[in-house]
């Protein structure tokens, strides 16, 4: 974890610190190696968090992205008494998770169902093949009439199985650490949106900067009917997200839900 409580403050691990664990008021020592980005553990193994793991430099910079005050936030379940670590929770309760590692099926439906409002973000470096999948899967996206939407037949043949099933949005981030990557492909964020069908999905290209800013100004990443609570957006976003429909008032999620329902859509398999 990134903070500890020293006399009730968050605190970042400095050398040879020791703090109490804002989950379980237990005391966890500052971890500050030339390996891994410093961090706060309890002595030995245990965690008190199941679904803690240890967090790497790309969660780091992803975190980095939003102030410190809405990182690592205790979120706490009054009927369960189930406790748990938020990556990232906006003010507007948006729940933001940044995966890396593996996780099991089991553990991805208990954090949807915990968190409820939220959205991942998925390391699309961390295993060789995603991305060559992902890069020759995209000969089968089809295009629609708004900017950066795409219509994707058969996904797990684009996609990691294990996310398929997601009922929140999925970023895929294929750049990774790099800087200096001028692949624009790699350099777009890629949104797998909640599917009904495992035969068809809807996939949406997100500039990184124009996400962080959306996930700064809004608790949904894309527009729903309930223009009254939302904030304006910026021009720019508008372009990705409503682009020729704007005009007519109709959400991106309706609009895909509308293609969907009319059965105009339908998957093909790519003869190779």
């Amino acid at each position: 974890m990134r903070f500890a409580l020293i006399d009730n403050n968050r605190v970042e691990a400095q050398p040879k610190q020791q703090g109490l664990c804002p989950i379980c008021s237990q005391p966890v020592i500052a971890k500050c190696g030339n390996k891994k980005v410093w961090h706060w553990a309890h002595r030995g193994i245990i965690s008190c968090d199941s679904w803690w793991e240890p967090e790497t430099e790309w969660h780091r910079n992803w975190k980095n992205n939003y102030p410190t005050e809405w990182q690592e936030i205790v979120l706490f379940d009054e009927q369960t008494g189930e406790k748990h670590i938020a990556d990232v929770q906006t003010i507007h309760n948006l729940v933001m998770e940044f995966q890396h590692s593996a996780m099991k099926p089991e553990e991805r439906i208990s954090r949807e169902k915990f968190y409820k409002n939220m959205l991942w973000v998925v390391d699309g470096t961390r295993l060789q093949r995603d991305y060559p999948r992902f890069h020759k899967g995209m000969e089968n996206f089809r295009r629609t009439n708004q900017q950066g939407v795409y219509f994707v037949d058969f996904p797990d043949e684009v996609f990691p199985k294990s996310w398929l099933n997601s009922t929140v949005p999925v970023i895929f981030d294929f750049c990774g650490l790099s800087t200096s990557e001028q692949n624009e492909i790699k350099n777009t964020l890629w949104c797998l949106l909640p599917q009904k069908d495992v035969t068809r999905a809807v996939v949406v290209g997100l500039r990184k900067n124009d996400f962080v800013q959306i996930t700064h100004n809004r608790g949904q990443l894309f527009i729903e009917n309930d223009k009254s609570q939302q904030k304006p957006i910026h021009p720019k976003q508008q372009i990705i997200l409503q682009p020729k429909r704007i005009m007519r008032r109709e959400p991106l999620i309706d609009w895909i839900q509308r293609k969907q329902a009319s059965g105009k859509w339908k998957p093909r398999r790519k003869k190779w």
